[in-house]
Parts: C-alpha cells; sequence; structure tokens
C-alpha cells in the first residue's frame, strides 16, 4: 500500500505485480480490500494490480465536494498518468462500475478492457438499497458501520471480508464517509453517456453472481452486456463476487486478458 498525491488529493493505493496494468475499482460500501482474494491469482497470472480507494472512501482523502463516480473517473485517469500507465484493463465491481463507464465513455483511450462485475446499467444503480443512508442523521454516524455489516451478511460472504471493508468506516468520521458518498450516488451519471459507451468499442466482459440481490441479471446485466457488445458470464454467488468467488472470477479475468 502507498499515498499517491494528485492535484486535488491523495489517494491510499495498492500496486502490486508486474506486467500490464489492471486497475480494480471498488464499489460501495468497500475499499481496496474487496480484491484480497483475485490479487494473489492475477499478480501470479502476470498482471500488475493497482487497486485504490475511491476518493472518500477506505483510506483515502475526501474530495472537497460529494465524490460523484464522474469525479472519481477524473481522479482515475490521473492516477494512471501519475504511474505512468497510457492504458490499463479495468476491472470494476458496483458502483466502481460508474467511473469505469464514465472513463470508457469520455477517455476510451485509457482502457484496453473492461470488465464489469456486479455493476450498474444507464440509470440501473439499486438505489433504494442506499436511499437509508443517504437520509441517515449525521449526528448517528457511528452507529452506521455496524447497521451495514448486518445488511451485508449472506451464505457464502465471509464475515472476515465485511469486517475489513467496513474497518476504515467505524466510528463518527467513518460513517459520515458512508453518508457523503451516498449522497454523492448520481445515475444520470451513466444515464447520459449510453451513446459514447457504446461508441467507444472497448473489448468487455460482463460477470454477474447468479444469485445478485442487489442488481438483477435480466434488468441489468444482460441489458449491460448487450450495449458494451460483451459476453455475459454467470458464477455461483451473490452481489460480491470477487470476495465469494475469488478463483472463478480471477480465471475469468486472466481469460480475458489474452483475447486484448
Amino acid at each position: 500500500m502507498g499515498r499517491l498525491r494528485l492535484a486535488e488529493l491523495t489517494l491510499e493505493v495498492r500496486d502490486e505485480g508486474d506486467g500490464p496494468a489492471a486497475l480494480l475499482l471498488h464499489g460501495f460500501p468497500t475499499s481496496h480490500r474487496l480484491w484480497d482474494g483475485v490479487i494473489p491469482a492475477l499478480r501470479g497470472g502476470g498482471l500488475r494490480c493497482i487497486a485504490p480507494d475511491l476518493a472518500g472512501y477506505g483510506s483515502s482523502d475526501s474530495a472537497a465536494a460529494e465524490p460523484g463516480m464522474q469525479r472519481q473517473a477524473g481522479w482515475l485517469a490521473e492516477l494512471l498518468g501519475e504511474l505512468g500507465i497510457d492504458a490499463a484493463l479495468i476491472v470494476a465491481h458496483d458502483v466502481g462500475s460508474a467511473a469505469a463507464q464514465i472513463l470508457v465513455a469520455d477517455q476510451p483511450r485509457r482502457v484496453r478492457g473492461l470488465i464489469v462485475s456486479d455493476g450498474v446499467y444507464a440509470d440501473q444503480w439499486a438505489m433504494d438499497q442506499v436511499e437509508s443512508i443517504r437520509r441517515w442523521d449525521p449526528r448517528n454516524a457511528a452507529r452506521l458501520a455496524p447497521v451495514l455489516a448486518r445488511r451485508l451478511r449472506s451464505p457464502g460472504l465471509p464475515e472476515e471480508s465485511i469486517r475489513a471493508w467496513l474497518e476504515p468506516y467505524s466510528g463518527d468520521e467513518g460513517g459520515l464517509r458512508l453518508i457523503r458518498a451516498a449522497r454523492a450516488l448520481d445515475p444520470g451519471e451513466t444515464a447520459s453517456r449510453l451513446a459514447a459507451l457504446a461508441a467507444s468499442r472497448v473489448p468487455a466482459l460482463v460477470l454477474w453472481g447468479e444469485s445478485d440481490r442487489y442488481l438483477p441479471i435480466e434488468t441489468v446485466a444482460r441489458p449491460l452486456a448487450q450495449l458494451l457488445r460483451a459476453d455475459l458470464r454467470l458464477l455461483p454467488g451473490g452481489h460480491f463476487l470477487p470476495a465469494e468467488a475469488p478463483d472463478a472470477f480471477a480465471r475469468e479475468v486472466l481469460a480475458f486478458t489474452k483475447t486484448l
């Protein structure tokens, strides 16, 4: 892990391995720790794994304004530039895939390939799942992480993964970071870029958990795959595939890289 200073803020960045760069993007309410089970296999398969905490998430700095995904995409492009990377494979989960899609739509030359796992499509961001967090009383911010820990529990999802993801969000300040991040989510940021995303022609793959309880296969995964002209692969597991099926997930990523 290391701290990397950008023009506006500093990101916490995990950077491991050698070879072509894979930028791994977590979603809400996780951190770079989402990729703990995947990085060793990708690194062993010859990829340089770059897994930042998005701005305002995990241990990265908060932005002066709320950390929406359009601004995240700009910071990620800057991050790649600071690391001397012209173009990367992007592997993105949940709303981290919004930042990835915006980057593809706005700066396609930065992206060698795109893998979306249980992500967003158009204005389908599962906003009903974060509405209670958006409306959470900031005076009770310290209570938020324990409530989320209970909500996230599901068969096949290791408890230690949930603890690792939510550790940076404990206490008052951590809870406030989650509230700010939830309030910054704006489905219009991807809904307005569908034509540009389709026109980018960036090679893509869509991976989805067969039992995703937040983002349905038929209304989110399948139309997203059609828009990207991508294969849709369903894997055993729920919404948090990188933690629930890390070996199968890594195999799909490495197989995709061979097609680029």
